[in-house]
């Protein structure tokens, strides 16, 4: 059990450094438009779910890390 956790821990922290480099990069804080109206940003299916997939590797790789902490 101990090692398929730590296998696991391995793959999804290369999953989700992948999934972080692949995205978009062209987007960025851009304080000088705050003064004036701003549109809500949509974002488009590709970016919705690398950004999904973003969040349930991370929430998976948490729990990973966490069942590593208590089992040991």
């Amino acid at each position: 059990m101990l090692e398929i956790l730590k296998i696991s821990e391995i793959v999804l922290s290369i999953l989700v450094i992948f999934i972080v480099l692949i995205q978009n990069k062209n987007v960025s804080l851009n304080l000088s438009n705050m003064s004036g109206w701003m549109a809500p940003i949509q974002k488009r299916w590709p970016e919705k779910i690398l950004q999904n997939t973003t969040i349930i590797l991370w929430v998976l790789w948490i729990l990973n890390s966490l069942l590593l902490i208590f089992i040991k």
